[in-house]
């Protein structure tokens, strides 16, 4: 059946063994000033930003657009300050003292899955919209109802699973990958995607849009088009 979505852009940096961050409790820089400024130009320009609720924890992102003069921008625009802050949650444990529902007087959604709905409901019910997104997590449906609350771009920011769900499903239209010098190589860390079978392999090439040098980390960014679904495996 046919739906809606907005233009998915997904945006990550990683080592360059396909890190994203270590396996230690501090989180990993793995770019500069000027590419954090970049990835705040961008989210000036998207309706939500979405991330899974492993980010939320791990993290504690703000999500915000940090340039003043972008945020007055956007006002003038008659949009908000930043974008609709997503989450996608299986468990619906989220903290709602936590930075993702407290900063900015932006929306907040929670999609949830399953028996994670009632948990999310009751904990963040005060702070956020929280959806019942399918049991499995159905992405066409959340893409669907962000469509119907005006999302027309939606930048997907980590981690993993998220990378590996949204790409695997084929509903990623752009992707930025920021490239570390540096390498991770612990197997416990986590990488920028999860094992999967996906719609972008050796056969059907995503087309290389731009290379960027942004001091020592470089920029790919990627079209991929409205690619046919693809599968998850799990182990």
């Amino acid at each position: 059946m046919s739906f809606q979505r907005p233009y998915v852009l997904l945006s990550f940096a990683a080592s360059l063994d396909g890190y994203i961050d270590d396996a230690t409790d501090r989180r990993l820089l793995l770019s500069n000033d000027e590419d954090f400024d970049r990835v705040d130009e961008v989210r000036a320009t998207c309706d939500a930003i979405l991330v899974g609720a492993t980010t939320v924890r791990r993290d504690n992102p703000r999500l915000l657009v940090r340039s003043a003069d972008r945020r007055a921008a956007r006002v003038a625009d008659g949009l908000t300050e930043s974008p609709i802050k997503v989450a996608v949650s299986s468990s619906g444990d989220l903290d709602p003292a936590a930075a993702f529902f407290t900063a900015g007087a932006v929306g907040k959604v929670v999609y949830c899955v399953g028996d994670g709905v009632g948990l999310a409901k009751s904990r963040l019910g005060s702070v956020a919209d929280v959806v019942d997104a399918g049991d499995p997590l159905d992405l066409e449906l959340v893409l669907d109802d962000l469509y119907e609350r005006g999302v027309r771009r939606l930048m997907v920011e980590g981690g993993g699973t998220m990378h590996t769900q949204f790409l695997a499903a084929g509903l990623v239209d752009e992707i930025h990958a920021v490239i570390a010098p540096f390498f991770v190589g612990d197997p416990a860390a986590p990488r920028f995607v999860n094992e999967g079978v996906f719609p972008h392999g050796p056969n059907n090439r995503m087309v290389l849009a731009e290379t960027r040098q942004i001091g020592d980390v470089v920029l790919l960014r990627y079209e991929l088009g409205r690619a046919a679904g693809g599968s998850i495996t799990s182990g």
